[in-house]
């Protein structure tokens, strides 16, 4: 049973609103900018999410933490939010797969939290008014003078213009062998990688050798990779510029290309296209999701703050002269651009997470459909060997 304290904790947005609540996990300062996740299940896969990393997580689901942590539902090494707010801890972990409480959990990865508080209200100034750095202020510091807290919050750094690559990236390279009927070498480039990915790419047959993010354009080659993979991630596309250039160098390459989430920003970069800050984001797993190509409407998995520039309609030229490109997939509760597709190149990439971990899996066939895109770009290269 998780013993819910009455110790005192305080939320501050850097506008100057203020909650009281009581501490929950770990005592001390967390800062980041605050946003909300909209997901009622999955909070151990949300709070695991590289993706995550330099934000405050407010959840819009009330009861929090009633199956507990487990070992085997991590989707990378560690919990990765910079804090964590919450309505109603659970009292009782009751889920026979449990390791430990939450509290336990964010107390052990050092993740000051708060709970007690009026999520919805949060939730929607956060709305109206946009995402925004906050702080939570728990154990000694719940006592400083507000002006105090309000100060260090407005001086943290906001997201725009953040790279935290470095941050979450694997520091040597990571092979996954294939699961079946082999592809070949796939070069993934750790922005953020969540497990539930490299297991679904290992299982359409690729060997997956996950790579560090500051890995060169030789480095990549050496592996002899079919085709290359860039994962989600946090921080600001615009602050990415060697990420891009090392994609430039892949498409110059004529290697295959699927990109996820942030991905698909820097695929959106590559091609010549800008990106953009959005207000409040879109995080949760109850994202509603147009393919166009299929005329399906997909329910999808989202964690992103940044979306791409692109025009909606028909097909356009690359700016940065690789060929035509379109908008493969558009969000229906707001209209933003959530896929690419290269037209004239083996390339494409989604704003969302189709590994969705914890669901749901509508976008599960991507994974199938960058493998066929692979295996037809092996042909079509077998087939120009050989008339050669």
């Amino acid at each position: 049973m998780t013993l819910l304290t009455h110790d005192p904790a305080v939320l501050v947005l850097e506008d100057g609103t203020r909650h009281i609540g009581r501490a929950y996990g770990a005592r001390g300062t967390s800062l980041g900018e605050v946003v909300f996740a909209t997901g009622m299940t999955g909070y151990q896969e949300t709070l695991t999410d590289p993706s995550y990393a330099g934000q405050i997580v407010l959840q819009t689901a009330p009861h929090i933490g009633n199956t507990g942590m487990n070992g085997e539902d991590p989707e990378s090494r560690r919990i990765w939010v910079a804090g964590y707010i919450v309505r109603d801890p659970s009292r009782v972990v009751s889920n026979w797969r449990a390791d430990e409480s939450l509290d336990d959990a964010l107390i052990s990865d050092g993740v000051v939290g708060i709970s007690g508080i009026d999520t919805r209200a949060i939730t929607r100034h956060i709305r109206s008014a946009g995402s925004m750095r906050g702080g939570i202020f728990s154990g000694a510091d719940a006592a400083l003078d507000a002006q105090e807290q309000l100060s260090i919050v407005q001086a943290a750094p906001v997201m725009s213009g953040q790279n935290l690559s470095a941050e979450v990236s694997v520091g040597a390279v990571e092979v996954t062998p294939a699961v079946g009927e082999r592809v070949g070498n796939l070069a993934v480039l750790d922005l953020g990688v969540k497990q539930a990915t490299i297991l679904n790419l290992a299982e359409r047959g690729f060997e997956v050798h996950v790579l560090p993010q500051d890995v060169t354009i030789e480095q990549v080659r050496a592996i002899d990779p079919v085709a290359v993979f860039y994962s989600n991630g946090p921080g600001d596309p615009a602050a990415s510029g060697d990420h891009v250039a090392l994609l430039r160098a892949v498409l110059d390459d004529g290697l295959p290309f699927f990109g996820i989430c942030f991905g698909n920003q820097l695929l959106g970069r590559a091609l010549g296209l800008g990106t953009y800050k959005l207000p409040f984001g879109h995080r949760g797993i109850n994202q509603p999701v147009l393919d166009k190509q299929t005329g399906r409407v997909e329910i999808t998995a989202h964690n992103h703050g940044f979306a791409v520039d692109a025009p909606l309609e028909g097909s356009f030229d690359s700016p940065n002269g690789y060929g035509r490109v379109e908008v493969s997939h558009i969000g229906l509760n707001d209209r933003v651009v959530e896929g690419l597709r290269a037209l004239d190149i083996p390339a494409f990439s989604v704003q969302y997470h189709p590994e969705a971990a914890a669901g749901p899996h509508d976008a599960n066939y991507l994974f199938d459909r960058f493998r066929d895109m692979v295996i037809a770009n092996l042909q079509t290269s077998t087939e120009n060997t050989n008339n050669a």
